[in-house]
């Protein structure tokens, strides 16, 4: 087992988040500096139209917060996820496939943000990468203050030592086997205006 660096666990200070909520701007990305986890469960209610296909990508964030539910359960939305745990997983793969890859609007989080405005995401299925690098018409991502480093050799090495240990022990836990990092996504910026967008917090929440 990996050890975990806890240094990754301490939330960036509030002119560390400002400075990174501008660089994600001027990478195209659009970025809101928000209290809490419960102001940013209010803001996805704002921002995805109801009835629209939403794909919650895994994230502790999101189950923490209670968002994972609200878009789940709620019955606001057409929400992939009940859809797809419906399905049969081998005859209806394909159909999952799509469904997962091209939704109206993905929501999740991320492992890591430089302050310089680049996102990293990891991932052991990839099942939620295509919808992040261009399947979903929009994206959001919740990310805790704890996730902020200052550049993308600090972003892999926080992948590496502290996401990766904690989500191994979480899907041994869960599952009965390891976890792995099998894909990761850098994402530099975003081309296409008001696609992406992340709600940073000043409150440190998930890994």
């Amino acid at each position: 087992m990996t050890a975990v660096d806890e240094s990754f666990a301490v939330a960036a200070e509030v002119v560390e988040l400002e400075q990174t909520v501008a660089a994600l701007q001027r990478n195209g990305f659009m970025a809101e500096l928000l209290a809490d986890a419960q102001e940013a469960r209010a803001r996805i209610r704002e921002l995805v139209p109801q009835g629209a296909a939403v794909l919650t990508a895994a994230s502790e964030t999101l189950r923490l917060s209670g968002i994972y539910d609200d878009i789940n359960t709620s019955g606001r939305y057409d929400a992939v996820v009940p859809r797809v745990h419906a399905m049969d997983q081998a005859a209806q793969a394909d159909v999952i496939r799509r469904l997962r890859g091209t939704p109206d609007v993905a929501v999740g989080s991320v492992a890591a943000v430089t302050q310089t405005g680049t996102i990293v995401v990891a991932s052991a299925t990839s099942s939620q990468i295509p919808a992040y690098a261009g399947g979903a018409r929009c994206v959001i991502w919740i990310v805790g203050a704890q996730k902020v480093v200052p550049d993308l050799a600090t972003a892999l090495r926080r992948v590496e030592t502290y996401a990766y240990p904690l989500e191994d022990a979480r899907a041994r836990a869960a599952y009965g086997r390891p976890t792995a990092i099998n894909r990761l996504l850098i994402v530099n910026g975003e081309p296409f205006p008001g696609r992406s967008t992340v709600l940073l917090l000043r409150e440190a929440i998930g890994y």
